[in-house]
């Protein structure tokens, strides 16, 4: 059976719902550890394996659900661990690890032959190795609770009843938590919390009529701190400028570009 971020609680063996109590109570299980984001070093060992998972999922058209299952194994792992400096290779064979334990929660393969063409040359038997560290530092909580898990909720609390209407917040939404997991300033923050953040920017956006009652009806939650879900509001807004910016930017490069310098950039963008 393959792993749902929905329905992270629900057992391979015995299909079970589970209560929302229940999810609230052991999200904070599956976070990093509180003082992750203090280290500094750790802010641009993050910054380059978040690169290189989203790289290996353009390349070879990941799974999205894949790639943000290991930067959450990863960001994870690392928080627990004494990370050794200087060791490039070490980051990548942690990449690959948590890459690879992703794609078998969700059922899918990882092309290693390929991988190792590009550069991540490691035997299967390193990854082999690496992966029950990596299921330790993890104490086997791989059916990680992500902001997925609690979009359902938070959405049914505002009873709208056009179902094309939930839909399409529902996959607003889940494009912000997909950006979200590449600003390490939001790792702090509960994934109850994010997907609640995401979900009022997303009915901002496409429901500005019924933004105000979308709002209430989430925040009045008991699950929620009103304050905590300000901070997270303003700096997923502030993660959504910066990202509108660059898609801009792009663009930008996109009208002015030569056929020779696009094949570069498309060349560079394939190397891991």
């Amino acid at each position: 059976m393959e792993f749902d971020l929905e329905d992270p609680l629900v057992s391979l063996e015995e299909e079970q719902p589970f209560t929302v109590s229940e999810l609230f109570a052991s999200e904070s299980d599956h976070m990093p550890s509180p003082n992750y984001l203090s280290l500094t070093h750790f802010h641009v060992f993050c910054f380059e394996a978040i690169s290189l998972i989203l790289q290996v999922q353009l390349s070879y058209k990941l799974d999205p659900f894949v790639a943000y299952l290991a930067i959450n194994y990863m960001h994870r792992f690392m928080s627990s661990q004494e990370i050794p400096k200087g060791n490039p290779w070490y980051l990548r064979l942690v990449v690959v690890s948590c890459l690879s334990l992703a794609s078998k929660m969700k059922n899918t393969t990882l092309p290693f032959l390929e991988m190792q063409k590009e550069g991540c040359n490691f035997k299967v038997q390193s990854i082999h190795k690496m992966e029950p560290l990596i299921l330790g530092a993890l104490k086997w909580r791989m059916r990680s609770i992500t902001p997925f898990s609690f979009l359902r909720f938070f959405i049914s609390l505002a009873e709208i009843e056009d179902q094309s209407l939930k839909q399409a917040l529902k996959e607003r939404a889940s494009t912000i938590i997909f950006n979200a997991q590449n600003d390490i300033k939001l790792l702090e923050y509960k994934p109850s919390t994010i997907a609640a953040t995401a979900l009022i920017i997303a009915s901002h956006e496409l429901l500005p009529h019924q933004y105000c009652i979308l709002r209430a009806s989430i925040i009045s939650s008991e699950y929620l701190d009103e304050e905590t879900l300000s901070k997270c509001f303003d700096l997923m807004q502030e993660m959504i400028r910066t990202v509108a910016k660059e898609l801009e930017t792009e663009r930008w490069f996109l009208r002015t570009e030569t056929p020779g310098s696009v094949l570069e950039r498309n060349n560079k963008r394939q190397r891991i």
